[in-house]
């Protein structure tokens, strides 16, 4: 599939295993795995980072093979659920560092239009999670607002 900014093609990468089936070697349970990521949750660790944090210190492949849960259904059960996505979050922290950088460099203009395909991007997952109930439907993206969220 060819990239949505740029005038090239995709980049391969490594894929998942297909099995569904838990490792032998993985030797804790899925009740300690669920607490594990609980803990790292309330931490303040976001869903990727407990993924990468779990698969590089502990050696669990997959949460979703030993749990039969994905760290998000584990979250929502705990209700420790963040109220924003976190790929819409990320994309919020990349605008607001980019306005602060343009509020200094007037003139950079490739990076405005950076901004703007960064903006685009939040507006389309923004009309993606408003269709699939994920966000309230009076929600909508608002540079200012977005510089407070980010901060908490």
């Amino acid at each position: 599939m060819a990239r949505m900014h740029a005038r090239k093609k995709g980049k391969s990468g490594s894929k998942r295993p297909p099995t569904k089936i838990a490792p032998e070697w993985v030797d804790m349970s899925a009740k300690q795995v669920e607490e594990l990521v609980v803990k790292l949750a309330k931490e303040g660790k976001s869903m990727s980072i407990i993924g990468v944090i779990l698969r590089d210190q502990y050696g669990i492949p997959s949460i979703k093979a030993v749990c039969g849960k994905s760290v998000k259904d584990i979250l929502k059960e705990n209700n420790l659920l963040p109220e924003l996505p976190e790929d819409l979050r990320n994309l919020m922290e990349k605008a607001v560092k980019l306005r602060k950088h343009l509020e200094k460099n007037k003139k950079d203009l490739h990076n405005r239009r950076g901004l703007m395909l960064i903006e685009s991007k939040i507006k389309r997952l923004q009309k993606y999670y408003k269709r699939k109930k994920v966000l309230p439907q009076n929600w909508y993206y608002n540079p200012e607002e977005a510089a407070l969220l980010v901060k908490r």
